[in-house]
């Protein structure tokens, strides 16, 4: 293992960061300078302030997300699916000394068209600690991933986060609603009726209809709204799942429960990783091998 690196997640609104030396993590560090909000800087300017007192000449600098796509510091190329876990290691694309971005992966089926870039990062490291057939990455753009032994064969992209929040923003579902507050009765609600009912379109009015007769909580509209979507989406990419898969989610707690509540509706078990422990355990794996490359030509961010 190299024996220090710093591992940066750089999202479109947000930044956090690492230093590892030994294997320990021995810092963390969080910024709102997302690509989108630099505010005039240039990510080398952000990158010396969120690594202030991190870097020496020789300390290997890994970035996952955002920063790697065209708005961000320097596109850093799709791997097109099927493709081997072991690659996104060897296909760095470098920026500055000892600087580079992770790869993002795609799909190019006319079919179905995919991207992920930053969930490659977290998928390596759940693949280690989490070994399955499927992995579940929920979020605002929910991953579900296809691996056969070491190789990313399929992927889909499921916009049940951002959907839901731009109902309950920006549409006519959320419109003078009280604060929200937790509710696992309409969540559950709501799930089971997004699990027997998956087509939306015809259910989703049905979410205003029922608070505005009283036969939901005013306050609890987003937890049965939420229930209701990922009712839906579980109940869709199931459909052509094996009968006894092996499944991992990669989430935050919020999340993971949510999703787990669903997949035992439908007979389902899943296992769970922190997308957090995912991504750190993913970067240490690159952070390896780009220790033990051999010289300047054969260093893996090269390829």
């Amino acid at each position: 293992m190299t024996s220090r690196y710093i591992a940066i997640d750089w999202g479109s609104t947000n930044l956090r960061a690492w230093l590892y030396q030994d294997g320990q993590c021995l810092d963390s560090r969080q910024s709102e300078a997302g690509i989108t909000r630099l505010n005039g800087r240039t990510p080398a300017a952000v990158l010396e302030t969120i690594t202030t007192g991190w870097r020496a000449p020789d300390t290997p600098v890994l970035m996952a997300g955002m920063v790697g796509s065209d708005a961000g510091w320097k596109t850093a190329p799709y791997l097109p699916c099927p493709v081997a876990l072991s690659d996104i290691a060897t296909r760095l694309t470098p920026v500055v000394d000892n600087v580079w971005i992770v790869p993002g992966l795609s799909t190019g089926e006319a079919a179905h068209p995919n991207v992920m870039r930053g969930e490659e990062t977290q998928l390596l490291g759940a693949c280690q600690v989490r070994p399955a057939a499927y992995y579940v990455m929920p979020g605002t753009h929910c991953k579900w991933v296809s691996v056969q032994g070491q190789q990313v064969t399929d992927f889909h992209t499921v916009m049940t986060g951002e959907l839901h929040y731009l109902l309950m923003s920006h549409s006519l579902l959320g419109k003078g609603l009280p604060e929200q507050v937790l509710s696992q009765q309409a969540f559950d609600d709501g799930l089971e009726n997004g699990l027997n009912n998956p087509a939306l379109l015809a259910r989703l009015f049905e979410v205003r209809a029922a608070h505005v007769l009283g036969t939901l909580p005013r306050e609890a509209v987003s937890d049965y709204l939420s229930g209701l979507l990922i009712g839906a989406e579980v109940a869709t990419m199931t459909r052509n799942m094996d009968r006894d898969p092996t499944i991992t989610l990669v989430a935050g707690s919020g999340l993971i429960w949510r999703y787990r509540r669903a997949f035992t509706a439908l007979g389902y078990s899943a296992q769970a990783i922190s997308g957090d422990e995912a991504f750190q355990a993913g970067i240490r794996s690159i952070a390896d091998a780009v220790a033990h490359s051999t010289s300047a030509d054969s260093h893996p961010a090269r390829g």
